[in-house]
């Protein structure tokens, strides 16, 4: 897979990079099915409960596809961002696909708070997927998410109808929904699935949420002059990203934070910047990819001299973008705190 968005990319291809495609870069692909599609997504939840009540499992995904099942799923695979959310709501996955581990067997920041050495890896980069380890799983489902219509997230596309004749698969939007309408979603799954929404730490990670929600916009409010750049470095390219193209920073957007609005390509979704032209957007906070596919600062700081020379570089207000967000609220809430703070603290550097 090239290090930067290439044209014969696939839409799948173009988000799996280390440019700023980020989250939601599929929505000018999509055509004009926009808006929160899982905000209307209220009644699923019931029809789930009321065929555990019977013993079964019913859940409506993403695409409008009712899963049905004799009971409730155990052996689960899914997504590694997507497992790492309903980790978080006491549901345990047998498999998982998906950047899961680095080097050293460290977890991958996708992983969130996964026991990655609990979990069957059935494939850790893009393309892979082994589909006899998914066999050996006896899987009763498939979990993902969604970044175009009917695409299933890190599922390749060639092996694609083996795997889906050994369970049924359910899609969550990450793409054409605001990070509200995502976090429900995934509570919502975990719901069906067992979880216990009322238990304290659930409730508790929401109220944080809800905090800090709250902190942001009055951060974003106190501070109007402040301008927030989203990057992710490749070797030979700044990526810009457009904010609302992404669930994270479109909601970010809702709360009052003002960003930089970069000229997009015929994709849409982001600016491609060389180096050398690295500095043609001014902003007072940058918000940088945090993905491992990604350049992250510190590698900019010792190969790229026009990055020190950024405003923002030279006055410390880099923070990292969580730019796959694990949709719990656990997950969600310290990336509010981190983007308030920083506004909070941001000096005006930029012209």
């Amino acid at each position: 897979m090239p290090n930067s968005p290439t044209p014969h990319l696939s839409r799948r291809g173009l988000l799996t990079v280390g440019g700023a495609v980020g989250l939601g870069a599929l929505l000018v692909a999509c055509g004009d099915e926009r808006g929160d599609k899982a905000a209307g997504s209220g009644s699923q939840t019931t029809a789930a409960k009321s065929g555990e009540e019977s013993g079964a499992w019913t859940f409506k995904d993403d695409r409008g596809t009712t899963v049905k099942l004799d009971a409730a799923p155990k052996n689960i695979v899914a997504f590694t961002g997507t497992a790492a959310a309903l980790h978080d709501y006491g549901i345990t996955v047998k498999g998982v696909f998906g950047p899961t581990t680095v080097k050293g067997g460290k977890p991958d920041v996708q992983a969130g708070d996964l026991d990655v050495t609990q979990v069957e890896i059935l494939g850790n980069e893009w393309g892979q997927f082994n589909i006899e380890q998914y066999a050996a799983l006896a899987p009763d489902v498939l979990i993902t998410d969604m970044w175009a219509k009917d695409d299933l997230w890190y599922v390749p596309e060639e092996s694609q109808k083996k795997i889906l004749k050994l369970a049924p698969s359910v899609a969550l939007w990450a793409a054409e929904t605001s990070m509200p309408s995502a976090l429900q979603r995934r509570a919502d799954l975990a719901e069906s699935l067992g979880a216990d929404l009322k238990d304290k730490k659930v409730t508790d990670a929401k109220a944080r949420f809800e905090k800090a929600a709250e902190r942001l916009r009055q951060a974003a409010k106190s501070n109007p002059d402040i301008t927030v750049l989203i990057g992710s470095g490749s070797q030979d390219l700044l990526y810009v990203s457009v904010p609302k193209m992404s669930a994270d920073t479109r909601y970010f957007q809702e709360l009052g934070v003002k960003f930089v609005e970069p000229k997009a390509n015929a994709q849409g979704f982001f600016e491609e910047l060389s180096w050398e032209n690295a500095d043609k957007y001014q902003a007072d906070v940058i918000m940088m990819d945090n993905r491992t596919s990604a350049l992250q600062p510190a590698d900019l700081d010792t190969s790229k001299p026009t990055w020190k020379k950024l405003p923002a570089v030279k006055a410390g207000q880099v923070i990292p973008r969580t730019t796959e967000p694990i949709y719990s609220y656990a997950k969600c809430a310290p990336i509010l705190e981190e983007l308030a703070e920083a506004i909070e603290k941001a000096k005006k550097v930029a012209k």
